[in-house]
């Protein structure tokens, strides 16, 4: 099936930077220098100065962000860390590479984040930390997640590998708990060509691990203080996010706009009370990675979608602790039933900075035939009125 237009178009983010970004890989090119140089550094201080922490370090993933930021916080086998089970695999995956064991909470129907109200059951003794996850580019109910976390003495890991420049209460996603754990791989608001990612923190000891441990746990040629990783980020990464760094304020506006424009769309489609969509609560600033609705007749939605032409994703239709790499945790469905829920009526629209006018139309347009053809079906099959029905 051909769409009318892509899901994520990188080709049209490309054209319109071309050649500030060839300039830039020109420039390591010429340099020779692809490990930890002067472009990493510079990101590592561009980004930290944005995020508003006093350290920045990059590294080859945002998983291996995640996994970093638990390497160095001393978690292994034994430990609990706290998460969602309705998120990306890395979440959960990181936790579990180290033989430390995930430990689910279930999510807020309306954001999609990680419930506060359901920390308190989960932790225990064995409890080290909590991973939030900003779902979506929507910052998590961090306030009272802190609180619970102080009260336990536990480390709070922001996931916020979907929600660069996300706020909550005023202060950026990342920069609120111990760590922050960014991607930038291509798919990303901020996006590399190819695997990138960061930690943020602004502890200066916290990010003196970080540099250890992604670089064979040495800093010093040759000597190991620990086991590390490889886990570097390159010089031409971290060029092209230079980049793409000047434009990310422009691009977070037009899928604000995207974002208001679905609204308007939905609304006067006369769909608004057939689909919920996205909510921004107050004191929160959505960046958008997605444009996400919930709708019961998700699946049969997305086939109608597609017959149109128009492209559309799931994120996510299988939830973690119904995933079979996580089955020797031993839940089983119906345990976290709002992320269960979610997984069968999530369905993503196209939300990326270059997205036309046209093309959002036809996305509502299409929406809005679907529940305009799905409600004339119901009248017609529904029971004849009473008072006319012949016996």
């Amino acid at each position: 099936m051909d769409f009318l237009f892509p899901f994520l178009d990188l080709k049209a983010q490309f054209a319109a930077i071309r050649d500030e970004v060839m300039a830039a890989v020109t420039r390591v090119m010429e340099s020779q220098q692809f490990v930890l140089g002067r472009e990493g550094e510079a990101l590592e201080r561009e980004l930290a100065q944005r995020v508003g922490v006093r350290e920045a370090v990059g590294c080859a993933s945002g998983t291996d962000a995640l996994a970093l930021a638990l390497q160095a916080l001393g978690v292994g086998g034994g430990d609990e860390v706290i998460t969602t089970p309705f998120t990306f695999v890395a979440s959960a995956g990181a936790v579990a590479r180290l033989g430390a064991k995930p430990v689910f909470v279930d999510i807020q129907p309306d954001t999609f984040n990680l419930d506060p109200r359901q920390l308190e059951r989960a932790i225990n003794r064995r409890t080290r930390a909590i991973i939030p996850v900003h779902l979506y580019g929507l910052a998590a109910d961090l306030d009272p997640i802190l609180e619970m976390a102080g009260a336990h003495h536990l480390a709070v890991i922001e996931d916020a590998a979907q929600a660069i420049d996300a706020e909550y209460r005023g202060r950026k996603v990342g920069s609120l708990g111990a760590v922050g754990c960014f991607s930038f791989y291509p798919t990303k608001n901020l996006s590399a060509a190819g695997e990138a990612g960061l930690l943020t923190t602004s502890d200066p000891e916290w990010a003196d691990r970080f540099r250890v441990l992604r670089d064979q746990g040495s800093r010093e040629r040759y000597v190991y203080e620990r086991i590390g990783t490889n886990s570097r980020l390159d010089e031409i990464q971290a060029a092209v996010l230079r980049v793409k760094l000047r434009h990310l304020d422009r691009w977070t506006a037009a899928r604000r706009r995207h974002a208001e424009r679905y609204l308007a769309l939905l609304e006067e489609g006369g769909v608004g009370d057939r689909v919920k969509s996205p909510v921004e609560p107050p004191g929160c600033f959505h960046v958008y990675h997605q444009f996400t609705l919930r709708c019961p007749e998700r699946d049969r939605l997305r086939d109608f979608l597609r017959r149109r032409g128009i492209p559309s994703q799931v994120y996510y239709p299988l939830p973690l602790h119904l995933q079979p790499a996580f089955s020797y945790l031993g839940y089983r469905a119906g345990d976290f039933p709002e992320s269960e829920k979610a997984c069968h009526e999530v369905l993503s629209l196209p939300v990326y900075p270059e997205l036309t006018v046209e093309q959002q139309a036809a996305v509502g347009s299409a929406v809005a035939e679907f529940y305009d053809r799905d409600r004339a079906t119901s009248e017609c099959l529904s029971p004849a009125d009473p008072e006319t029905a012949i016996v």
